[in-house]
């Protein structure tokens, strides 16, 4: 699936990769960032298995990557930074001639250049604005030109709003379900997302054309009509199709990478159009086979919606049990809500061009009644699923912590226990009560009365650590540490600091990691009037802004327990420079194994031991 929208979605996708950090946030590095779209129930999970990857998958990806490789490399455009920054002109360049591309179906691509776009992404919005003219020239007469402007007008603000109704309506029946149900019941179980949402979605937008004809009843309206259609009817066509110009429109000068779809969406109403006009005036207006005739017409884009609103859905769903565990009381609500929003804007992609022609039979109340009780019946029957299972499983974090001095003195030990989904740890303990008994954790136990941790304890995980938010601190006992360890992570200085003529002051370190058996990577939290440091180009990246907190410097450093690093920081002031340290340690005890073991299959636990210590220098 190859999308240049990819990346006007990708920002606003929950997770993040390690490229995007590396070569934005720490370097300026051009490259590509390359993802698989489903498979994110096991992702990063002990269930991530060779059996689980898609056959073929991986030998798609490497024939694309070679044939990526081979075009850069070839490529008379291919420069290193420095030229990239003396070529500023040539990059702005660049970026107009950005293409556009899209593929159908994996059957084959589309590509044109921006400039391409430009022409053709804004021919819908022209064509609406002139029909006006088209049609008053017709007949002056009898089409006044307000009057069409007007009419039109009212049809994009009747599109928009059934639009608009279509999102709101999944949002606010995810929102009552949650009031009887856990959160996010569809995980395991994709399609309930999809009956529950889709026909209070469709709902939605046909509620602006039941209104309007409960209301052309009561009032008798009448009309002239304009092209052998209802009035009514043609200004609701071509209302939608200014809502999908415009959207066009916006969508290119808005600087974004995408706007095919709704360009695609214009072309294909269009032939829809002619075919409609073309089978009234074979069959009439009132014959069910003239609004046949304009869905036929709109079936290639039918199944692309399908395919990318489909695919784009099931992401999301995926993602979810990833994205993050927001604090009450607006987390509880995230998931269901981020779902039923996107669903209902799929639907609209998918069923929005074929609500202007085919609302009139739609419409009914008895099909209006049917969709109502259909989403409540899936309400209902959703929330008998359990969220989670061995094959969408719910992540837990288990930290053991250790707090040292340095050298190998250990000041405090407790289990840091997390999730990074909607439901909070309760959900957990409630579902695994042998690990509530394991913590010492009554039924009574609440997590608004836990003992938190603090979130710097979490920092060996960054920048996973910026998603853990609904955690819990339960004690722990450090009895056999010391046997297993002669000596813990520590930092000190192995020679005496340099102080410049301008103020600046420079602190030479020496990091040692201890007898650590399994170090996976090794993080520096460093926070105060930090200048400048020994690694890469010398210059820190931007600082982290942690809510409530001073700014500060994150430093990832893999490698074995037996090295020492040896650099140094460079303060602009007297001030102390706070460093903490955190090691993690793959290792784990045996009390943690036990813990670990308690937790129910259908989730999977990340667990690790960290080792904490702060200095200042």
């Amino acid at each position: 699936m190859a999308q240049s929208s990819a990346q006007d979605v990708f920002p606003v996708i929950p997770g993040d990769t390690d490229y995007r950090m590396f070569a934005e946030d720490y370097a300026d590095i051009p490259g590509l960032d390359i993802i698989f779209l489903l498979g994110g129930y096991y992702y990063h999970t002990t269930f991530d298995t060779v059996d689980r990857i898609v056959p073929g998958s991986m030998q798609a990806r490497g024939e694309n990557l070679i044939s990526v490789l081979k075009a850069f490399t070839s490529s008379s455009k291919l420069k290193v930074a420095s030229e990239r920054k003396s070529l500023d002109v040539v990059a702005n360049s660049d970026m107009v001639e950005r293409a556009v591309f899209f593929d159908y179906l994996t059957w084959f691509m589309v590509y044109y250049p921006r400039r391409v776009a430009f022409v053709l992404h804004n021919i819908p919005t022209v064509l609406f604005l002139l029909l006006p003219f088209f049609l008053y020239m017709m007949d002056p007469r009898t089409n006044p030109l307000l009057s069409i402007f007007w009419a039109f007008l009212k049809g994009v603000m009747h599109h928009f709003a059934g639009i608009l109704l279509g999102v709101i309506f999944p949002v606010l029946f995810a929102v009552i379900r949650l009031f009887f149900a856990y959160p996010m019941s569809w995980f395991a179980h994709s399609y309930l997302a999809f009956l529950m949402f889709i026909p209070c979605s469709f709902f939605g937008f046909l509620i602006p054309r039941a209104i309007s004809d409960r209301v052309s009843h009561f009032q008798g309206v009448s009309s002239k009509k304009i092209m052998k259609v209802e009035p009514s009817d043609e200004a609701r066509f071509w209302g939608a199709f200014g809502f999908y110009a415009f959207a066009t429109s916006a969508y290119f000068f808005a600087g974004l990478n995408g706007g095919f779809m709704t360009f695609v969406i214009c072309i294909s109403m269009l032939l829809g159009w002619i075919a409609f006009c073309l089978s009234v005036k074979s069959y009439g207006y009132n014959s069910i086979k003239s609004p046949m005739f304009y869905v036929i017409a709109l079936v290639p884009y039918l199944l692309y919606s399908l395919y990318f609103g489909g695919i784009l859905a099931l992401l999301l769903i995926e993602k979810t049990g990833m994205m993050g565990a927001i604090p009450p009381p607006y987390g509880f609500y995230l998931a269901d809500v981020a779902v039923a929003a996107v669903i209902g804007i799929v639907t609209g992609l998918c069923l929005g061009p074929i609500i202007p022609i085919c609302d009139r039979w739609l419409a009914k109340s008895s099909i209006l009644k049917f969709l109502l009780h259909f989403t409540v019946v899936m309400l209902a029957v959703s929330s008998e699923f359990f969220p989670y299972s061995k094959d969408a499983p719910k992540r837990v974090v288990l930290q053991h912590t250790f707090i040292s001095t340095g050298g190998n003195e250990i000041t405090g030990s407790s289990y840091d226990l997390a999730v990074i989904d909607a439901n909070s740890i309760e959900f957990v303990f409630k579902h695994a009560p042998e690990v509530a008994k394991e913590l010492h954790v009554g039924p009574s136990f609440s997590l608004g009365n836990a003992e938190a941790s603090p979130q710097e304890a979490w920092v060996a995980l960054f920048p996973i650590s910026c998603v853990i938010t609904k955690n819990g601190r339960f004690p722990a006992k450090a009895n056999n540490i010391l046997e297993r360890y002669s000596q813990f992570p520590h930092l000190q200085t192995h020679k005496p600091q340099t102080t410049f003529e301008n103020g600046t002051r420079r602190v030479h370190l020496e990091l040692s990691l201890g007898s650590l058996e399994e170090i996976w990577v090794t993080v520096l939290n460093i926070t105060g009037p930090l200048s400048g440091w020994s690694f890469a180009d010398g210059k820190p990246p931007a600082p982290e802004l942690p809510p409530g907190g001073p700014p500060s410097y994150i430093l990832r450093l893999s490698g074995n327990s037996d090295e020492k690093w040896n650099f140094w920081l460079e303060a602009s002031s007297e001030e102390e420079v706070r460093v903490d340290v955190a090691v993690l340690d793959q290792r784990l005890d045996e009390e943690t194994i036990h813990l670990k073991g308690l937790f129910p299959k259908w989730s999977d636990v990340i667990a690790y031991t960290s080792f904490l210590s702060t200095y200042f220098f």
